[in-house]
């Protein structure tokens, strides 16, 4: 007998197999704030643009010192202190037997997520930022931590009003 539940629901219940996760939904549209003070969203307003934070795609390649737990975590708190963000806590995992790191900065303007893979010499950032924090300032914190040969930074306004 078997006591599954769903690891996640969205929308149905999952174990009924009708979940609508994977389908898009064209016709949504944000809810407009009240106006004044009775609401603030940290929506930022940029060059006519108003959208809900930037989100930054960071690849880091040739890097070094992306198998050190203590050296990813100070590298992290770097990140949020140049951001002017506000970090909530800071959890991270050590894999075996590649000494890989997969953890999250929680932080009150949204999240850093860094993966790596040191027998690659590679590792995969996130970097999404709301409010008045300024991620594009971690990017010099990643280089000078881990000093890679390349780094490739995308960048994504999310929650973008049209």
């Amino acid at each position: 007998m078997s006591h599954a539940r769903p690891l996640l629901q969205l929308g149905k219940d999952l174990d009924r197999g009708s979940s609508n996760a994977q389908t898009e939904d064209s016709t949504f549209a944000p809810a407009r704030p009240p106006a004044g003070d009775e609401c603030r969203d940290f929506y930022i307003e940029r060059h006519g643009v108003r959208y809900a934070g930037i989100h930054l795609i960071v690849d880091l390649y040739g890097a070094d010192r992306i198998d050190e737990l203590d050296h990813v975590k100070a590298t992290l708190e770097a990140c949020v202190e140049a951001a002017g963000a506000t970090l909530l806590h800071i959890h991270l995992h050590h894999f075996n037997p590649n000494n890989g790191i997969s953890g999250v900065a929680v932080l009150a303007e949204s999240h850093i997520s860094i993966h790596s893979w040191p027998e690659r010499r590679y590792a995969a950032l996130d970097v999404f930022m709301c409010g008045d924090a300024q991620p594009h300032k971690t990017i010099p914190v990643l280089r000078r931590a881990f000093t890679p040969d390349r780094t490739v930074v995308a960048e994504h306004l999310r929650g973008r009003r049209l």
